[in-house]
């Protein structure tokens, strides 16, 4: 039952995000960006919603990521309070569950982007 309501989620959410990353090109930053952010001394905050499966897979992780799965992020939502005045970076696999996590994040008072192309971008 638990399993089934997962999917049900991760797939309401993909449809969700799909919409979402379409119209709100405000809340997103190009790979570019992102990654000129990296190279640069600033400290930045990076959010990884992806799975500990997918970060152990081919597209590999983000050293200073935290790793939050989309599916968990209302739940664990307090575990980013701390950074709650700063700007957090969100990336997933193709931007379709980070511009999910960034709404969620934006209803929940938090300053957040989403990096456009996720980590199949950034890998390239």
């Amino acid at each position: 039952m638990n399993k089934a309501i997962n999917i049900f989620i991760v797939i309401f959410l993909f449809l969700a995000s799909f919409a979402c990353a379409q119209k709100d090109q405000t809340s997103a930053i190009s790979m570019q960006e992102f990654k000129d952010l990296l190279k640069s001394n600033k400290p930045i905050v990076v959010l990884d919603v992806r799975t500990p499966e997918e970060l152990a897979g081919p597209l590999g992780k983000i050293d200073q990521a935290i790793n939050i799965p989309i599916q968990n992020l209302e739940q664990r939502i307090n575990e980013l309070k701390s950074y709650k005045d700063k700007e957090i970076i969100v990336i997933c696999r193709t931007q379709n569950r980070s511009a999910v996590a960034v709404n969620i994040l934006k209803n929940n008072g938090y300053k957040a982007k989403n990096v456009l192309g996720g980590m199949v971008e950034f890998r390239k």
